[in-house]
């Protein structure tokens, strides 16, 4: 019974984990775009940005990786078995990525509030779509577990990423047209 407390409670935090990662990213975005205004307007908006990307940063996003681990690490506590999975280890890799991400976006974050990010926009559109690549990642691994063909699901993975890519692109042109 512990172990599907702590897996609902898993899901749930990797839920608020994900909410936050595509959030701050888009947060990011607009404070980068906010740079074109002026001093005026920028000392206003960064002032915003910086306390609405802290908040959520430090209230939700922090707190619930840290959860959505200390749940796993329980499940696997309970049952150890799945350490000897393959899929496992796979997913596992893709979590360190995404925690990887996790840290990055902070460090991204502190560079914005200091005004020394060198990020465009367009490079942290991209930069967002690397969470979904790892989402998409780490579901399928854990759904299809043994029976995914791994040839498929990295083709599968790279096609998504490069839709992905081809769609950011496609929405600056469209973007641009409107300017």
């Amino acid at each position: 019974m512990v172990y599907l407390y702590a897996k609902a409670i898993h899901i749930i935090f990797v839920v608020c984990w994900m909410a936050g990662l595509f959030y701050i990213v888009r947060l990011f975005i607009y404070h980068t775009e906010a740079q074109s205004k002026s001093t005026e307007e920028y000392g206003i908006l960064h002032r915003q940005f910086t306390l609405m990307e802290s908040k959520l940063w430090w209230i939700i996003t922090t707190p619930a990786m840290y959860l959505t681990i200390v749940a796993a690490l329980v499940m696997l506590y309970i049952n150890p078995g799945l350490l000897m999975m393959g899929w496992m280890h796979v997913k596992l890799t893709f979590v360190l990525g995404l925690i990887l991400y996790h840290f990055s976006c902070q460090r991204i974050m502190f560079q914005l509030q200091g005004e020394s990010s060198r990020w465009s926009s367009t490079k942290l559109r991209l930069w967002n779509e690397l969470a979904t690549v790892l989402l998409f990642a780490i579901v399928f691994t854990v759904v299809l577990k043994s029976a995914l063909n791994w040839i498929f699901g990295v083709l599968g993975l790279l096609i998504l990423a490069i839709a992905l890519m081809m769609a950011v692109k496609l929405y600056r042109k469209y973007r641009n047209k409107k300017v």
